[in-house]
């Protein structure tokens, strides 16, 4: 009789007993992953606002400490839609300047791009562009009309618009927008870049009193 119960007491689990709770684990897991899934995909977008955010800042300093003129150029022809393309422009060589050079492409996420969204506000960050064009850069204090996708640091800081290679152009503000084509509305982001100073600045889309508003992070 002891050695009966003994038997019994080490029988373990059944295979209909481990099934269920194998069952259990999947269908708790697949609940996980469903609620996280909008935390997943609003990470995508932090991603774009973070790689945009770091190229034009390690790109100014670049300018700076290398005393060349650096170009940022978003979704340059040729690269798919979401590149960011960097190239410098070398000194002169006898008058002469070498042609320009590409030193790195990054690229966002592919569920997120530089787009604007119906419901933005009027009021722009930073006072420049207009909300409705993605890359609005070339704002200058002649009045530039801004729709350019490129900006150029040059050695001083300061963000031209490249149409002089000797000294960058004209001081060059503008913004850009991102977005999630399958987010929300808040979770836009956008840049700013200030000619005079270079200043880069990030917002975000916050909801503030019941409007719409962008709010620097």
């Amino acid at each position: 009789m002891e050695e009966t119960m003994n038997f019994h007491k080490q029988r373990g689990f059944s295979l209909l007993e481990m099934l269920t709770v194998v069952s259990i684990g999947f269908v708790l897991a697949g609940v996980g992953f469903i609620s996280m899934m909008p935390l997943l995909n609003k990470s995508h977008i932090n991603t774009a606002y973070d790689t945009t955010l770091m190229v034009l800042r390690n790109t100014r300093q670049l300018a700076i400490t290398q005393s060349h003129e650096y170009i940022v150029t978003f979704n340059p022809g040729g690269y798919a839609a979401g590149t960011i393309l960097v190239q410098y422009q070398p000194a002169s060589i006898g008058g002469i300047y070498p042609a320009v050079q590409n030193v790195s492409t990054y690229a966002i996420p592919s569920d997120t791009s530089f787009a604007v969204m119906a419901g933005f506000p009027a009021s722009t960050p930073d006072g420049f562009g207009t909300g409705v064009i993605p890359l609005d850069f070339g704002y200058t204090p002649s009045g530039g009309s801004g729709g350019s996708s490129t900006i150029v640091f040059m050695p001083d800081g300061s963000a031209r618009d490249g149409t002089s290679p000797s000294n960058g152009g004209n001081y060059s503000s503008g913004v850009l927008y991102m977005i999630r084509a399958a987010g929300t509305i808040s979770d836009s982001r956008s840049i700013t870049v200030w000619g005079a100073t270079g200043r880069i600045r990030g917002w975000r889309l916050d909801v503030l009193s019941g409007v719409n508003t962008w709010v620097q992070q």
